[in-house]
């Protein structure tokens, strides 16, 4: 899922109902910092429940479907975020296994 296109359809649709973030997170019974996380796709994490609760609010639907393959771009960005998380793994291994020298 991508929480960024999410979030983008969720404020449109929220600011064509006329509404603030505070009035739609009132009537969900949510918090507006949660809904101004989806809403920027910074979310970490938010249930399908709630999720489904706020389209159904503003009147979307959420869909299933096959995952469409990664673009060139995308691939090598997965791939440099994948690289660079096992780096800092591998560097909190070293400064375990020795402290004070890390890698330059």
């Amino acid at each position: 899922m991508n929480f960024a296109q999410t979030g983008l359809m969720i404020r449109t649709a929220r600011k064509q109902a006329g509404l603030t973030q505070a009035e739609l997170a009132g009537r969900l019974g949510m918090s507006r910092a949660t809904l101004s996380q989806l809403e920027t796709g910074v979310i970490g994490d938010l249930g399908i429940r709630k999720l489904a609760q706020i389209a159904d609010r503003l009147g979307l639907e959420i869909t299933v479907r096959p995952r469409r393959p990664l673009t060139l771009h995308e691939a090598y960005a997965r791939n440099r975020a994948e690289r660079q998380e096992a780096f800092r793994e591998t560097d909190a291994v070293l400064a375990q296994l020795n402290p004070g020298k890390l890698r330059g």
